[in-house]
């Protein structure tokens, strides 16, 4: 047992940045992957609407620590061993891509059906009418719960830990483990998690509102 040093703080400093990697790569490909479930999810096809409505239930359904156990451990029996970072890239695209899919999916069918009627009277085909007028739309609609599924994200890379991901918590728990001191560490830890959530939503805030001014809407107080 020792006092928490400056040196404890610095680990815990230098793991913070796998958290912001971990979400930063997880939100970036699972929005790839994302995208392409929301149109599939509005696709006139049946059976890709079933398929991409399957994909979201099973991994919405199931919890991320599941999918983590399986893709890091049950690959293994098949002789497909992965190390620490892949699996939890892997678990937490998957992941992403199945909310961020069925958040998009939402924010397209809530533009009011009159604008694709309107589009279609311009004789747009389906990909100018989605990509051309109702993307534009559904953007503004889905920055709000996209942040707040990033700032999930963001906390969700704790789950991370149990396969010794050493992520921000995962550091924590390795510095309580030597200093027996959870309320010096903990706090800080939280701090770092809030440090990092909280300017992703102001920026989010700031981008509703200049999408806002540029398209003429009034800012409520």
């Amino acid at each position: 047992m020792r006092l928490f040093s400056f040196n404890d703080l610095l680990f815990i400093l230098a793991a913070t940045r796998w958290t912001i990697v971990l979400s930063l790569l997880s939100f970036a490909l699972g929005g790839l992957l994302g995208g392409v479930i929301a149109i599939l999810r509005i696709s006139k096809f049946a059976p890709l609407r079933l398929a991409a409505a399957g994909y979201v239930h099973l991994f919405q359904g199931t919890p991320l620590l599941m999918q983590l156990f399986l893709i890091y451990y049950g690959l293994s029996l098949f002789g497909l061993r992965l190390d620490a970072w892949t699996a939890v890239t892997i678990a937490y695209t998957i992941y992403a891509a199945a909310f961020l899919g069925d958040i998009w999916r939402g924010c397209i069918q809530a533009v009011p059906k009159e604008q694709w009627e309107a589009s279609r009277a311009l004789a747009l085909g389906c990909l100018h009418q989605l990509f051309l007028v109702i993307m534009p739309q559904a953007v503004r609609i889905a920055i709000p719960p996209t942040v707040g599924f990033l700032v999930q994200l963001v906390k969700a890379t704790a789950v991370a830990s149990i396969i010794g991901f050493v992520e921000l918590t995962r550091a924590g728990q390795l510095i309580v483990n030597v200093t027996f001191q959870p309320m010096v560490v903990y706090p800080l830890v939280a701090v770092l998690y809030f440090a990092l959530c909280w300017p992703i939503s102001l920026a989010a805030l700031r981008l509703e509102r200049r999408i806002d001014a540029a398209l003429g809407i009034k800012q409520h107080p």
